[in-house]
């Protein structure tokens, strides 16, 4: 005959494999909780094997720096330089030593337009210089007191538009100084009979042959460096091109 089981019995028997497996559960909380942060669990299998090294970057080698000659900028200011006061000194020369007016109206008015070229200011100093004229040694031809102010404010005029624009202003510019001269040439004798001097073949030639000569080079020179300037910009178009 099979004798049931007895409730009590078996809720006796749950609670004795339960404090039994206690102590078991709470030593292993404890280990769990006594190992160090970052160790693998005693239990894992990575226990033992060393941790894997890093490799350290390689230093980087910086390539020394190639030694550079004078920059663009630096070339072209020395040019300027030397290129005007060759032209002031050339333009002083030939108004203070011995020579026929028309040599010296020829050298004011060109050499000031080419000594423009290299700065403004080299201009404007070309234009002052002509006042030395007045000291020359050599007695200056008749009326040229009144012929220098004249000629001087024109060329102020023509240098003060040319610095307005580029290229496209030195036909105006031109103009204005031919223009003063041409009219003072025919006007002049209305204003004072005696004053003949600006309205003579040759005053008017060579003034105009030297306006002539300064404007042409000056555009020569403009033109070559608008070539050059789109050659360098193209250049860096297509060294900037993905090959």
């Amino acid at each position: 005959m099979t004798v049931p089981p007895d409730p009590q019995t078996n809720a006796q028997r749950g609670e004795t494999q339960a404090a039994e497996g206690q102590p078991e559960a709470l030593g292993r909380a404890a280990s769990v909780a006594a190992a160090p942060a970052g160790r693998p669990f005693p239990s894992s299998p990575a226990l033992g094997r060393p941790a894997p090294q890093a490799e350290a970057p390689a230093p980087s080698v910086l390539a020394a720096p190639l030694p550079q000659g004078p920059t663009r900028s630096a070339t072209h200011a020395l040019i300027h330089l030397l290129g005007g006061v060759l032209v002031l000194g050339l333009l002083a020369y030939f108004m203070w030593t011995p020579g026929e007016w028309t040599t010296r109206l020829l050298a004011w008015v060109l050499l000031t337009i080419l000594a423009d070229e290299f700065g403004g200011w080299y201009g404007y100093a070309g234009l002052v210089l002509g006042g030395l004229g007045y000291f020359s040694p050599v007695a200056p031809p008749e009326q040229w007191s009144v012929v220098l102010p004249l000629v001087g404010g024109a060329l102020g005029g023509l240098l003060l538009l040319k610095h307005s624009g580029g290229l496209l202003v030195l036909p105006f510019a031109g103009a204005l100084f031919a223009g003063v001269l041409v009219a003072a040439g025919r006007f002049a004798t209305k204003i004072d009979p005696e004053l003949t001097l600006p309205g003579r073949e040759d005053f008017q030639r060579t003034a105009l042959l030297a306006l002539l000569l300064g404007l042409g080079i000056s555009a020569v020179r403009q033109i070559v460096g608008l070539v050059l300037r789109a050659q360098a910009r193209r250049r860096e178009r297509l060294a900037a091109q993905p090959v």
